[in-house]
């Protein structure tokens, strides 16, 4: 059976992340496949309610299953929060032959897909994926960006996307912090509690501050894995750094203290993207 592999991007402001969860919000330009919101549960003499969960891996699955016409499963590869945002997130599934035969060729996938979706969520590209492809185990590497409006006044266009900083930031003190993140260490001081995880060491392999427009800097994290909320209290450190509440060569003293209090703020999911993740055998671009 054939296995696809989409790469999907999504505004994730009205979204409760990408994770499938029960009962799920009604698409309203959907038909009922009877995979909707159920009611919840209720002691006597209380009324029934809907909990609208709307995520999209829920979206982009019911899209996929309408156009291949099979109760497909559709396995993403982060589990980004409510709220954050992807131009990069991969998701695979497998359907039979007949479902979707491999001669009637891509481009027609993703555009067929693409008709399914809200105006929040693309399909920006999809391939064939080896049977055994899973978009969590065999990534090696992902990046994440963190976009902040440093600037007194709001930002309006795209404020769905950036995180409002009203005091004036060190952008050379903000990269002299981050040189010090980059590498394998024990980052349970940027972890929050109940991360879940069995060890907290990961290996950052860059971790860089950005200018690219005026009133916008840009953090980038990439590393082979994460722990929860991790980039988004790297970037809430890297602030600290940048308004002079932390000292740029005080980070190998927060790693070390393994302490969350030591480190700076879990940032809002407003400015957090997936930017990419990539998989062994792909050429680095």
């Amino acid at each position: 059976m054939p296995r696809y592999a989409l790469t999907i991007a999504y505004d994730g402001t009205d979204f409760s992340g990408w994770q499938k969860q029960e009962p799920y919000a009604p698409d309203p330009a959907a038909e009922d496949d009877g995979s909707g919101p159920d009611l919840l549960p209720v002691r006597e003499g209380e009324s029934r309610q809907r909990v609208a969960l709307r995520t999209v891996q829920h979206v982009a699955e019911r899209a996929v299953r309408e156009v291949v016409r099979e109760p497909v499963i559709l396995m993403g590869a982060s589990r980004t929060d409510a709220g954050v945002h992807a131009r990069g997130q991969c998701a695979a599934f497998t359907c039979t032959e007949t479902a979707w035969p491999v001669e009637r060729g891509l481009d027609r996938l993703l555009r067929a897909v693409n008709g399914k979706l809200p105006e929040d969520v693309l399909v920006v590209g999809a391939r064939r994926a080896g049977p055994a492809f899973d978009p969590i185990h065999d990534a090696v590497a992902k990046e994440y960006t963190y976009t902040l409006h440093a600037a007194r006044e709001r930002a309006l266009w795209d404020r769905r996307f950036v995180h409002h900083v009203y005091e004036p930031i060190d952008v050379a003190a903000m990269n002299a912090a981050a040189a010090h993140i980059v590498g394998e260490h024990d980052f349970v001081s940027f972890a929050a509690a109940g991360h879940g995880r069995l060890t907290t060491v990961r290996t950052v392999l860059a971790c860089g501050v950005e200018t690219p427009a005026p009133d916008r800097v840009v953090i980038r994290v990439a590393g082979t894995g994460f722990l929860y909320n991790m980039v988004r209290i790297i970037a809430g450190t890297l602030v600290d750094v940048g308004r002079g509440r932390i000292a740029a060569d005080g980070i190998p003293g927060i790693i070390a203290s393994k302490d969350r209090r030591s480190a700076g703020p879990t940032l809002p999911p407003t400015g957090l993207c997936l930017e990419w993740i990539r998989y062994a055998g792909e050429v680095e671009a």
